[in-house]
């Protein structure tokens, strides 16, 4: 029996569309990625399978017997709570209900590894029907079947996990890019033979003129001959034409995220080997909440890269308002730290939001119009609507690729990275990821995306727990 009949839904909205014409079944224990760009419409279309939402067209039939359960992705309820916390209790509400269908929107989002581990396991032993919002590449290939991608309004259905989807995009993209390699020298091998032609042409021509003025009959095959290669190559070119459009446009819908390549300020050549930051016997409070973490022994070399891990309120972040100076925070101990620290966060709250993308580089450097251009293009901002657009009318991943612009453009030898995985979609974690990589100085990360640690090159993990600081060596 089918639990979802999706038949030619369309969402639109005044300034864009979300899906177009998808028409699908949802079998009873299905498990569903739904994944796609920020701001393509996922928690919308998530949103109007649990009924917040009536479809711009077409329809969605429930069975009778099916029981929702839903979790949005921003959680109001619980103020008093962490973010993690407040899942826990949403998610512990919504299966409350015994439902047969659970709908999780970006479940994995303030969650620490332990939590994080937790509701994996729980989801592969829940036996209903899933389907999720999430760009956790962990979950997207260990606990779904079907992968929903919305791309341009289109909604792609593909079985398999996340790794399975991506194996098969490069293949499919890699056979239409060898096609209209093949289709480009079938052009220039037509064009080279009219070329030819014309000039066996206007050979023939002066031979037969000179045999007018000889007296002689002149031929007229070789004009003839002429005129058919022309036609011959004209249609060989619309053929080609045609067949390279039909090959563009199945690109179009087999897009793999493009790569950043940042420019730095500052080289790693340019940076000598020494201490950078160090913490000896030190501890971290509030005047009035007291000691948050104790015993805090660190030594940060220039290029070092190290992480922070620990349970949600364990006192991580606060150890980085430590380091970036914050006044409401408490130290004790040793501390020695550089006055070149650069920051970034998941609310990106070093950008500007009433400049435009252009002014908010422009202010950090003296470069001319060109050269700003030229840095913004390296992270994908090239259309002159692009550079010229407001801050807050940034979506999540262009405020990401600013932050990362701001920071090679003014590269400090220090930086702060606190959740930036958080709301961000594939495309713009591989940015992030490749940034990371490459960037010259040393970092301390806080994040609980595991998949994304092990893809950085880190020199070391901390654990903060229980009060306490542990090197994970």
């Amino acid at each position: 029996m089918t639990t979802i009949h999706i038949k030619n839904l369309g969402i639109f909205f005044s300034h864009k569309t979300c899906v177009e014409d998808f028409s699908t079944h949802v079998h009873p224990g299905s498990r569903i990625a739904i994944i796609g760009q920020n701001g393509s419409g996922k928690s919308t279309l998530l949103k109007t399978l649990q009924g917040q939402f009536e479809p711009s067209s077409g329809s969605i039939r429930i069975s009778e017997d099916v029981i929702l359960g839903y979790v949005p992705q921003v959680i109001y309820d619980f103020e008093l709570l962490s973010g993690g916390q407040r899942l826990n209790n949403a998610l512990t509400k919504a299966l409350s209900l015994n439902p047969n269908v659970l709908l999780l929107d970006e479940p994995t989002n303030h969650l620490d590894c332990h939590n994080r581990n937790s509701l994996m396991r729980m989801l592969n032993k829940y036996t209903g029907t899933l389907i999720m919002v999430s760009h956790d590449i962990e979950f997207l290939n260990g606990c779904v079947d079907t992968l929903w991608h919305i791309d341009n309004g289109k909604v792609h259905v593909f079985c398999g996990n996340y790794d399975d989807y991506m194996r098969e995009v490069k293949i499919q993209r890699t056979a239409v890019e060898q096609e209209l390699s093949s289709l480009d020298r079938q052009k220039k091998d037509a064009h080279q033979s009219l070329m030819k032609e014309q000039q066996r042409a206007k050979k023939s021509d002066l031979k037969g003129q000179k045999s007018i003025q000889q007296r002689k009959w002149p031929t007229i095959v070789s004009d003839e001959k002429a005129r058919r290669a022309v036609e011959t190559s004209g249609k060989k070119k619309k053929a080609i034409r045609e067949g390279r459009d039909d090959l563009l446009e199945k690109l179009s819908t087999l897009r793999l995220p493009e790569v950043i390549v940042p420019k730095f300020s500052i080289n790693a050549a340019d940076i000598s080997n020494r201490v950078l930051l160090s913490i000896t016997n030190g501890s971290v409070g509030y005047k009035n909440g007291g000691i948050v973490l104790e015993n805090i022994n660190l030594s940060l070399m220039s290029k070092s890269r190290i992480a922070l891990q620990g349970n949600n309120g364990s006192g991580k972040s606060t150890l980085l308002k430590a380091i970036l100076g914050d006044q409401n925070v408490v130290k004790s101990g040793d501390w020695y730290m550089p006055n070149d620290i650069g920051y970034l966060d998941q609310h990106y709250n070093t950008l500007p939001l009433e400049r435009s993308v252009l002014e908010t580089i422009a202010e950090l450097v003296d470069w001319s119009h060109a050269e700003i251009r030229c840095h913004l293009n390296d992270f994908l901002f090239r259309k002159n609507e692009e550079v010229q657009a407001k801050v807050h009318q940034l979506s999540g991943g262009e405020k990401v690729r600013l932050s990362l612009a701001q920071i090679a453009a003014k590269t400090n030898k220090l930086l702060i990275l606190d959740e930036i995985t958080n709301n961000i979609d594939l495309s713009t974690k591989a940015h992030l990821l490749d940034f990371l990589n490459a960037y010259p100085g040393g970092f301390i990360i806080v994040c609980h995306d595991e998949g994304f640690l092990e893809k950085l090159r880190l020199d070391e993990t901390y654990l903060v727990k229980d009060l306490k600081f542990f090197s994970c060596e």
